[in-house]
C-alpha cells in the first residue's frame, strides 16, 4: 500500500503534467520570460523550503521531493507577468513558501492558497510592476534577461499593453465589438491568445477529472457563477458592457483558477456541498472584482476571500435539508 508521501508526490505530478499544455500555450504567447519566471519562482520556492524545514528541524528531503513546493511556485509563476522584475518573482515566491505554507505549519494545515498569497502579495504592495504584460510574444531570450534582470536600455512602455480585461473596465466610449476590431488585447472571443491558454487549462483540468484527481464540485461551482452572474449582468455591446459570459469564462487566469487554484485540497473545503460553495463564491466575486473593482483580475483575491469562509461552509454543508429549511 502506498504511503501518503508517494500518495501527495504521485498526485503532485500528474498536476504538473496537466497545468503543461497551458503553461505552453503561455510560452508560446508571451516567450522566454514565462519560462524565466518559472525557474526563479521554482528556485526561491526549494531554497525557502530547505531553510524553513531546517529551522523547523523537519526532514527536508521527503518535503522537497513531494512536489507541493514545485506546484505552489509553477502555479505562481504563471500567474506573475513573465517579465517580472526577478526580485518581485523572488519575493513573491518566499512569501509564498514563508507565510502560505510554513507559517501554519507546512504541508496539510495551510488556511490560504499559498500560490495566491504570494501573487496577492506583490500585487498590493507592487502595482505597477504587475501590471507589465507584453503587448505580443514578447521578448527576445536575452532581452527577456536582461528586462528581468534590469540590465535592459529600453523602458517597459515600448512593449507592454493593458489586459483585455483592464481595457474593458476602464472604457468609456468604444462598444465591444469596437473594442474586439481595434484593441491588440482582444482576440476572437476574449483576451487576444488568453483564450487558447484558458482552453489549454480547460484540457488539462478535463484530464485531472477523468483521473480522479480533483472532485468536479469547485469548477463547476466556479464557471457556472461566473457564466451566471456574467450573463446576468451582460448589458450587450455598448460602450458600458462588462463582457459577455463567454469573454469572462476565456479571458485572464479563469480556467487557471478553476481546474488547477480553486480545487487545492488542503485550503479549501473538504464535503462535496462545501466545494460546491466555495466555487461558487470564488466566481462570483472573481466578476465583482474584475467589474467594480480595483483590479482587472480578480481570482487570487476571490480565493483567498473563501478561504477565509471555508470553517463556515464546511458547518452549512453539515446541517441536513430540513435544518436548511427551517
Amino acid at each position: 500500500m502506498p504511503t501518503p508521501e508517494a500518495t501527495l508526490q504521485k498526485s503532485m505530478g500528474m498536476v504538473l503534467l496537466a497545468i503543461l499544455p497551458g503553461a505552453l500555450t503561455l510560452l508560446w504567447l508571451y516567450g522566454w520570460g514565462v519560462l524565466m519566471t518559472w525557474l526563479l519562482a521554482t528556485a526561491t520556492a526549494l531554497i525557502v523550503e530547505f531553510a524553513c524545514l531546517t529551522l523547523r528541524k523537519q526532514p527536508a528531503r521527503p518535503r522537497l521531493m513531494d512536489g507541493s513546493a514545485l506546484v505552489s511556485a509553477t502555479l505562481l509563476a504563471l500567474a506573475l507577468p513573465p517579465y517580472a522584475p526577478w526580485w518581485l518573482t523572488c519575493l513573491a515566491s518566499s512569501f509564498a513558501m514563508t507565510f502560505g505554507k510554513h507559517l501554519y505549519g507546512g504541508v496539510g494545515k495551510t488556511p490560504f492558497n499559498p500560490a495566491m498569497l504570494g501573487y496577492a502579495f506583490v500585487l498590493v504592495c507592487f502595482a505597477q510592476q504587475m501590471n507589465h504584460w507584453p503587448a505580443s510574444h514578447g521578448l527576445s531570450l536575452m532581452g527577456g534577461l536582461q528586462q528581468i534582470f534590469g540590465f535592459s536600455p529600453n523602458g517597459p512602455d515600448a512593449w507592454v499593453q493593458a489586459t483585455a480585461l483592464d481595457t474593458l473596465r476602464i472604457n468609456n466610449n468604444l462598444t465591444l465589438d469596437e473594442l474586439f476590431a481595434s484593441h491588440p488585447a482582444f482576440g476572437g472571443l476574449g483576451g487576444r491568445g488568453s483564450e487558447w491558454v484558458n482552453l489549454a487549462f480547460l484540457a488539462g483540468g478535463a484530464w485531472l477529472l477523468q483521473r480522479r484527481i480533483i472532485s468536479w464540485h469547485a469548477p463547476l461551482g466556479m464557471l457556472a457563477s461566473l457564466f451566471a452572474i456574467s450573463l446576468l449582468c451582460w448589458n450587450g455591446s455598448g460602450s458600458d458592457s462588462n463582457g459577455s459570459p463567454v469573454f469572462h469564462l476565456l479571458t485572464g487566469a479563469t480556467m487557471l483558477g478553476a481546474f488547477f487554484i480553486a480545487t487545492e485540497p488542503v485550503s479549501g473545503p473538504s464535503s462535496p456541498r462545501a466545494r460546491l460553495m466555495f466555487g461558487v463564491g470564488i466566481g462570483l466575486m472573481t466578476y465583482v472584482i474584475r467589474t467594480w473593482g480595483a483590479y482587472p483580475d480578480g481570482l487570487a483575491f476571490a480565493v483567498l476571500l473563501m478561504n477565509l469562509a471555508v470553517p463556515a461552509l464546511e458547518r452549512l454543508a453539515m446541517r441536513s435539508p430540513t435544518e436548511a429549511a427551517s
